[in-house]
């Protein structure tokens, strides 16, 4: 199934700098923006403490459950909205005071029914980690996303050649970086699913790489006298109906997942909303660029190594 003509032909090619300047503010964007909040605001996978997920039968805000904790002594309270119910709550506990998850959970229980009312409150979930796994996972996370780059850049270079493997892994980095970005400048956490979905966001990203890598591959041997740029716009064009194809029915299971997905899966979803929308930008407009940035510096350097040698 075709949705774009085969004879297609636009310049990709001719606005890969305009790209390269959109895509630098994107990063510097969500980089200024993880800056000014002191980095990634991790969830309590990763930052330790305790989640409560609690539901209210009345009408209630952050500010009031807030105030009905004060005199439990728990440290730094964070509540937010969870949700699309308007009484459900997420309660985020930084200290739980040596406390164990049962004893916590009854605490927060009565303290919360004191204020509100008995059987006016349900603890749906509670959550522990200790600050030491927190960290141990956040280490683990990143290193989980370090060797898939690794095995990815071997694995590129092993089927195709080193500077593809560069730029697939540019076009990745530069995924995760404004997914980051995204989730830094929405306020959502980091925590152990988005790790996962980063992973996944590296796979799908890869996946469409390389199906243009392979086009310009074969199309290299085919029209190589045509020149380096005009095989790499050729080959985008050629593969732009299966990118379109398999990114837009990927897209409406994702956005189905993030609109009825419940908010459990709400942040993974995003992430892969995301993922995929820069992952199919990236394998245009970076992946393939790259190698074009790649050949013109070859170029570069050949005349100025043979004047240098003329010279000596």
């Amino acid at each position: 199934m075709q949705i774009i003509k085969s004879d297609i032909n636009l310049d990709f090619v001719g606005k890969r700098k305009l790209a390269a300047l959109f895509s630098a503010v994107l990063i510097l964007v969500g980089l200024a923006s993880l800056v000014v909040q002191g980095g990634p605001n991790y969830g309590i996978d990763f930052a330790g403490g305790t989640l409560v997920q609690v539901k209210f039968t009345q009408a209630t805000d952050a500010g009031k459950i807030k105030a009905a904790l004060d005199d439990l002594n728990l440290g730094a309270i964070v509540v937010q909205r969870f949700g699309d119910d308007p009484n459900e709550f997420l309660v985020r506990v930084q200290e739980s005071s040596g406390k164990g998850e049962k004893a916590l959970s009854r605490l927060i229980s009565a303290d919360l029914e004191k204020n509100y009312g008995k059987d006016q409150v349900d603890l749906r979930r509670v959550e522990m980690v200790g600050p030491q796994v927190g960290k141990d996972l956040r280490q683990k996370g990143l290193l989980a996303i370090f060797y898939a780059m690794l095995g990815i850049l071997a694995y590129v270079t092993w089927r195709f050649e080193f500077r593809f493997a560069v730029g697939a892994i540019v076009a990745l980095v530069h995924d995760v970086l404004i997914t980051l970005g995204a989730f830094s400048i929405s306020g959502r956490e980091i925590d152990l699913p988005i790790i996962a979905a980063f992973l996944a966001i590296i796979g799908y990203s890869l996946n469409d790489t390389i199906i243009v890598y392979d086009r310009i591959r074969e199309n290299f041997g085919k029209h190589q006298k045509s020149g380096f740029l005009v095989v790499i716009n050729r080959s985008i064009n050629e593969t732009l109906s299966r990118t379109i194809l398999t990114s837009g029915t990927t897209l409406l299971v994702v956005l189905a997942l993030f609109i009825f997905g419940g908010g459990v899966i709400h942040n993974f979803a995003f992430a892969l909303l995301i993922g995929i929308l820069v992952g199919t930008y990236s394998s245009i407009f970076v992946a393939s660029p790259v190698l074009i940035f790649w050949d013109e510096y070859r170029k570069g350097r050949r005349p100025a190594a043979a004047t240098s040698r003329s010279a000596s």
